[in-house]
């Protein structure tokens, strides 16, 4: 069996490596040749799975993503040809969380905000959009979340409240949006935040994308950023990538090249659970387990001297997690050519807040729902 994988994804030499040969390419540079006779396909999400590069795979049998989105593949082609295909949905959900309250603490201090008296909507209440919306409900601020397909399911059942509408949503003191990208239909996420909405912002309002670069209007972005009321824009998604607006990156917050969902364990885990739907379809019981895959980590257990408060908090978070790193190498490669793929292909290994062990008195509910691993005592 011929597996081709894309060089970025993690372990992927561990784990399929007992099913045959493995052949490691650029996701980015993938063509049809490199498929000519390859059984399984795993890509990420800078690969475009369609009609081009399938050309000529007759023996492809399965295609799976070690990403949440899918929007980069096309299923109705798989379909047609009877591939079974699979995705690792919330695969990276807690690593894209930690990356939101990694970067709401950073301009927490930055502007002197109390996070508990602040209001947060969710565009998007999937499994990352959730995960967010717990952390900071857990950090006691005012949560809204905006789904209009699980609005009409949760209507559909007779239940109401759970959701906003997106007007509603951008209210919010902070914004954070997590929706795949869609072109066509009632719920279409193109430039969901366009040139209207943008102007219609109020000065100074927190808005987060970590989601599909396309979702906002760079453009637009650019032109209110450059006037005398800025916005205050947490940017890890870009269009046109892998060449950002760089011309927008100065009027960010924090700027990053994609890397929200690329913790250690967010990585290995989407590799992970594509080996285990490989086993599935070839009726292979599973002999390799996820933890077996991680090294420990550089601090393994803590315990607080105080109650957990905001300051606690952000200092618990960021020796595990400071976005201000991926900001900072983003903003000095930035001129570098071909930086923003090589920045994601040589990652620095970054753990996920649960790799920490808070003991102790102090060691607080609060503390195990942003996602620290909580042994009270």
């Amino acid at each position: 069996m011929k597996i081709v994988v894309d060089e970025n994804m993690p372990h992927a030499l561990e784990l399929f490596a007992e099913f045959g040969e493995v052949i490691p390419l650029p996701g980015r540079q993938m063509q049809a040749a490199d498929l000519q006779d390859a059984d399984v396909l795993l890509v990420r999400s800078v690969t475009r799975v369609d009609a081009e590069l399938l050309a000529t795979s007759p023996r492809l049998r399965f295609v799976g993503t070690a990403t949440i989105g899918t929007d980069h593949v096309d299923k109705t082609l798989l379909a047609a040809r009877n591939i079974p295909f699979f995705s690792a949905p919330g695969c990276n959900k807690y690593s894209v969380g930690d990356y939101v309250l990694s970067a709401l603490l950073v301009l927490a201090e930055r502007h002197e905000l109390n996070l508990r008296e602040m209001s947060l909507a969710v565009i998007g209440a999937g499994n990352t959009g959730e995960c967010v919306a717990r952390k900071a409900e857990a950090l006691g601020m005012r949560v809204l979340r905006c789904d209009p397909p699980r609005a009409r399911v949760a209507g559909q059942a007779g239940e109401t409240g759970a959701f906003v509408d997106y007007q509603t949503a951008l209210g919010a003191d902070i914004v954070s949006f997590h929706v795949p990208i869609t072109r066509e239909g009632p719920d279409a996420t193109f430039h969901l935040l366009d040139g209207e909405a943008i102007a219609a912002r109020p000065a100074g309002q927190i808005l987060v994308n970590a989601s599909r670069g396309e979702v906002w209007d760079n453009q637009a972005l650019l032109a209110r950023q450059q006037g005398l009321e800025p916005l205050r824009l947490v940017m890890d998604v870009w269009e046109g990538e892998p060449e950002p607006l760089r011309a927008l990156v100065p009027h960010t917050e924090i700027a990053t090249p994609h890397i929200a969902g690329y913790s250690l364990e967010g990585k290995a885990r989407g590799t992970w659970m594509l080996y285990q739907a490989l086993c599935q379809q070839l009726g292979r019981a599973a002999r390799q387990d996820l933890q077996s895959l991680l090294p420990a980590p550089e601090v393994r257990a803590l315990t607080p001297g105080q109650p957990v408060d905001q300051a606690l908090i952000k200092q618990l978070v960021h020796l595990i997690y400071d976005v201000r790193r991926d900001d900072a190498r983003f903003r000095n490669r930035i001129e570098l050519p071909g930086s923003f793929d090589e920045q994601r292909k040589h990652y620095p290994e970054r753990r996920e807040l649960s790799s920490l062990h808070v003991s102790g008195p102090f060691a607080s509910d609060t503390l195990a729902r942003l996602g620290f691993t909580v042994q009270p005592g």
